[in-house]
């Protein structure tokens, strides 16, 4: 279980890294790589548990905060549509709505550079004689996914 902190220290994050290894079990050989920044509290022994892992540590060139782009996107949507719109009251609140809106985020999301398909679409449903659509909130009404109903 990953833990946060205001003051993340090198040892912290050592342990996050090998918390996230032991987490992902054999999942952890579907990842290649991991893009980090040059912030102090990433080391050696950071890179050398995800190393040991099969995972290419790649650190982002110094003073190149552009460099991350695709995450420094996501990030921005997260606060955008989610937690800017939302009080957060703990840390398990957030990972709960983090967690459903990565699921809408790659299985029912828009996205432009798709053609407007998400990701990881959910399995199409049969076309038949589709009479309706159906509205389903998505964390409390702040998002709504719509689907054809079937007469």
């Amino acid at each position: 279980m990953t833990l946060t902190t205001t003051h993340p220290d090198r040892a912290w994050t050592t342990q996050q890294a090998r918390n996230l290894i032991m987490d992902l079990g054999d999942r952890a050989d579907d990842f290649r790589f991991l893009i980090r920044d040059r912030a102090g509290q990433f080391t050696t022994s950071f890179d050398a548990v995800l190393l040991d892992a099969g995972v290419q540590v790649v650190k982002t060139p110094p003073r190149c905060p552009r460099a991350n782009a695709h995450a420094e996107r996501f990030v921005g949507t997260v606060r955008r549509e989610v937690t800017d719109r939302l009080l957060i009251l703990n840390e398990h609140h957030l990972r709960t709505v983090l967690n459903r809106y990565a699921t809408h985020y790659n299985h029912r999301r828009p996205h432009r550079a798709l053609q407007l398909a998400p990701p990881r679409p959910d399995p199409p449903i049969a076309e038949q004689g589709y009479t309706s659509i159906r509205r389903r909130p998505v964390l409390g009404g702040l998002i709504n996914e719509y689907e054809p109903t079937a007469a």
